[in-house]
């Protein structure tokens, strides 16, 4: 047998041993490592689910019109941009697939291109993305705000990208890009821009952002309702922009046969169109990211507030972000994940995410005191 390609090891399997660690004490774990919503999604959202009567037959690949239009209002009401749901927004089942995903079909598109950029500190799914094709994975280092800088990349790699991720605000780190300067740097580079904004509902400094703001060509921006809405369980986004490209993607898309069912996109109308929920999210992670910055400072292990996101992006003492992780788990309870899950930059670093209640970070807070 010829020796083929062997996943590796699935990050957030690792934490097994702390999980066990923290489960042994009083109240069990406070799961902290995965930014899984732990808060509930509107009411009206459940019920356009369950009455939606769109059980039975399949579903538009690309999304119902009624889908569409919802996606591209939200993008007309937070960032001022106009896209055509006709012609330049497609759905997605979750945004994880989206981005392991694509750069295999755009390379059927473009198979004289072999490489694809992502920032070196970032979400694990861009590098194996690009696994997944048979691709490059080349990392571009990031600045000390934990921005891509663009300028690091070497030309060579430039002649040969497939495409270029960035993720605003990032996980785990929370760096703002200047995604404008980004766009413009893909179209001077005729390399397509793929911006990852599913954190964009919890900017901290500043608006909103999204790379499509000053136009989409050589840019597609891709949205999940996962964060914004509490609704990771559904697998439900849209990706949106460069007319040709997103025309490309949903047609290979319908015949690779990925489908959001039909009460989910239901679902996901009534989401969209509602912003009070949010808001109300909003200053729950804000609560929350004070809590665990104050929990981080008790272990010797500052974390500042990140410019985006819910992810605390702490660095651990004496560099040692296993040795720290251990601790969290052992006395408060606390799981976190080690920063070598986001490239070898953050070896030093952990990051928690504040998906957990308040009341939950209270409990944490407690047993470090007490330990």
């Amino acid at each position: 047998m010829t020796n083929g390609f062997v996943p590796p090891a699935y990050p957030y399997d690792l934490l097994d041993a702390l999980r066990a660690d923290a489960d042994a004490l009083p109240g069990g774990a406070i799961d902290c490592s995965i930014g899984t919503p732990y808060d509930p999604p509107p009411q009206e959202v459940i019920e356009a689910l369950s009455t939606s009567d769109a059980e039975r037959g399949y579903p538009p690949s690309i999304g119902s019109i009624s889908f569409r239009e919802a996606a591209a209002s939200w993008v007309e009401n937070r960032f001022g941009v106009s896209v055509d749901p006709a012609t330049q927004i497609g759905a997605c089942v979750g945004t994880k697939e989206m981005v392991a995903g694509t750069p295999k079909f755009l390379r059927l598109r473009r198979p004289d291109l072999d490489t694809v950029l992502y920032p070196a500190i970032s979400y694990p799914s861009y590098e194996m993305g690009a696994t997944l094709a048979g691709c490059r994975a080349v990392a571009v280092p990031v600045d000390d705000q934990w921005r891509i800088d663009l300028s690091a990349i070497d030309p060579s790699d430039i002649a040969r990208a497939l495409c270029l991720w960035v993720n605003t605000p990032g996980n785990p780190a929370g760096g703002l890009d200047d995604l404008n300067a980004v766009a413009e740097w893909g179209r001077a580079n005729d390399v397509l821009v793929l911006s990852d904004e599913c954190y964009a509902e919890f900017t901290w400094d500043g608006s909103p952002r999204t790379a499509l703001a000053n136009g989409t060509d050589g840019v597609v921006a891709v949205h999940s309702l996962s964060k914004r809405s509490n609704l990771a369980g559904l697998r439900v986004g849209f990706y949106a922009g460069d007319t040709e490209v997103v025309q490309y993607l949903r047609e290979v898309r319908k015949h690779a046969g990925f489908l959001v069912p039909g009460p989910v996109q239901a679902a996901a109308v009534a989401a969209w169109a509602d912003q009070g929920h949010v808001d109300v999210q909003r200053q729950r992670y804000l609560q929350r990211l004070e809590m665990g910055a104050e929990l981080l400072a008790m272990f010797d292990a500052p974390a500042a507030m990140p410019g985006g996101g819910f992810y605390l992006w702490a660095e651990a003492p004496d560099g040692d972000a296993w040795a720290l992780a251990r601790r969290l788990a052992a006395e408060s309870g606390v799981i976190v994940s080690p920063g070598e899950f986001y490239g070898d930059a953050g070896r030093a670093r952990v990051r928690l995410a504040v998906v957990q209640p308040a009341e939950r970070f209270r409990l944490a807070l407690d047993r470090a005191s007490a330990s």
